[in-house]
């Protein structure tokens, strides 16, 4: 038996199909009025909700405020590299990867762009990528940053890892696992990180969502809604007309407080619902927080004032750096240690940020922290002018001890030695010849004796 068999793909027939017979309910839509399911096709924000994709949660103020604080944060710390002292230490060295991290990763973007758009990608996507290009003699040349969405995890038949890269023309090509250069976030195998927004869909979404609420709600004048009363019957043409005066003369923010005429007995009546006592403002207040505890990011450093102080702010400022920057710092040090260095490399060289610029305190603070370390010798002179970001001086280089000061182990060889020079004479106090002092003799007050003779 022969037959017509029609293959549905969902989503091109939810685009493609028409109704034969279209109602209130049907699921057609049009690009002049379109339906939520076409705004849900394209990712776009929708009347009574919104999609949430990496791409669109940006939209949000505060995912975009926490992004860019990260992303801005890590991309301007110094990263130098140091080669590691014998037997313990370090000193700033000339590298060619250090090069490549502090000024021209590729020849179109600074090292600062490459970092920041490296971090936005694994702020929201879990993942960031750059091919490494090697020149004829192995040696690395550029880093390029490819989109996350573009790189597929792949394994060879016999399990070797390796990434398919989709350029923006379509085509694809291979990149062996040596030559990308991947950081992931947190995740479950250990290899690819999971998006932070995929994890927190709901709580963007809500964000979104009354954000254009708030939107809405002011384009419309303040009025959700309004109804307009009749004694009669209006006819279709008429009630036309009137629907279109009313949106023409009267909707939108800057014809809210219009005088309104109205004919043949209609009245007019507000239904409105004030957002405040829909607890619009302190929702949007929360998802800001609740944005915040996601990226981890203090309140603060998103201009929201309502807890900090003078006395606790510079605290919120450190624990930023301790418990938001630091572990991104770890991941970049580590995968640059591993994937930009040699074998024979690791262990002669090594990539750090510099955050003591960040954890340094009030000035007052910095001075009684410096003198401490100079007077126990740890600092010099130059040791601290280079953390200050000033110039060395000549002789800054020899460190300081305290005359006082000595080993504990060194304490009784001292005394021994102390004793030795100086030895304390038998007898104590008591003088060579064995006399005992009378002392001196004074001479006698002025004035006369109360109550007796005198001689």
């Amino acid at each position: 038996m022969k037959g017509v068999y029609t293959l549905r793909i969902p989503f091109v027939s939810k685009l493609l199909e028409k109704r034969s017979q279209p109602s209130e309910s049907s699921d057609t839509s049009d690009l002049e009025n379109p339906k939520r399911w076409m705004y849900k096709a394209f990712g776009a924000l929708t009347g009574r909700g919104a999609t949430v994709t990496e791409s669109t949660a940006m939209r949000s103020t505060a995912v975009l405020t926490c992004v860019r604080i990260l992303a801005e944060s890590v991309a301007s710390l110094p990263l130098p590299v140091y080669k590691r002292l014998n037997p313990r230490g370090k000193s700033r060295t000339t590298h060619r990867v250090g090069y490549l991290l502090q000024n021209q990763p590729n020849p179109r973007m600074t090292a600062f762009t490459f970092r920041e758009t490296m971090m936005a990608h694994i702020l929201l996507w879990g993942n960031c990528y750059a091919e490494i290009e090697y020149d004829s003699a192995g040696e690395i040349v550029a880093l390029w940053p490819i989109p996350p969405h573009r790189v597929e995890h792949m394994e060879t038949a016999d399990g070797d890892p390796f990434f398919r890269v989709s350029t923006k023309d379509g085509k694809q090509h291979n990149v062996p696992f040596y030559a990308m250069f991947h950081i992931p976030g947190l995740g479950f195998d250990g290899t690819k990180g999971v998006s932070v927004i995929h994890w927190a869909r709901q709580a963007v979404e809500l964000a979104l969502a009354t954000e254009q609420f708030g939107a809405d709600f002011f384009e419309n004048g303040t009025n959700v809604g309004a109804v307009a009363t009749l004694p009669g019957t209006l006819s279709d043409a008429a009630f036309e007309r009137l629907q279109k005066s009313l949106r023409e003369k009267y909707e939108g923010l800057g014809k809210a407080h219009r005088l309104m005429l109205l004919e043949e007995g209609m009245t007019f009546s507000k239904n409105t619902i004030p957002p405040n006592d829909a607890q619009f403002l302190e929702t949007r207040k929360f998802q800001i927080l609740e944005i915040a505890r996601v990226f981890r990011v203090p309140p603060h450093m998103m201009a929201d004032l309502e807890r900090a102080s003078f006395s606790n702010i510079e605290q919120q400022s450190i624990d930023f750096v301790i418990h938001s920057l630091r572990p991104w710092l770890i991941r970049w040090e580590q995968t640059i240690s591993w994937k930009l260095f040699s074998e024979s490399e690791r262990k002669k060289f090594f990539a750090e940020h510099l955050i003591e610029g960040l954890l340094r305190g009030d000035s007052s603070a910095r001075a009684a922290f410096y003198k401490e370390m100079f007077n126990m010798g740890a600092y010099s002179q130059n040791d601290i002018l280079e953390k200050e970001n000033e110039n060395p001086i000549e002789g800054g280089d020899r460190y300081w001890v305290p005359l006082n000061m000595l080993p504990l182990d060194m304490v009784d060889e001292y005394y021994k030695n102390q004793n030795k020079a100086n030895p304390i004479p038998p007898g104590g106090g008591d003088n060579k010849d064995g006399e005992k002092d009378e002392g001196t003799t004074g001479t006698d007050p002025a004035g006369e004796q109360i109550g007796g003779s005198q001689s």
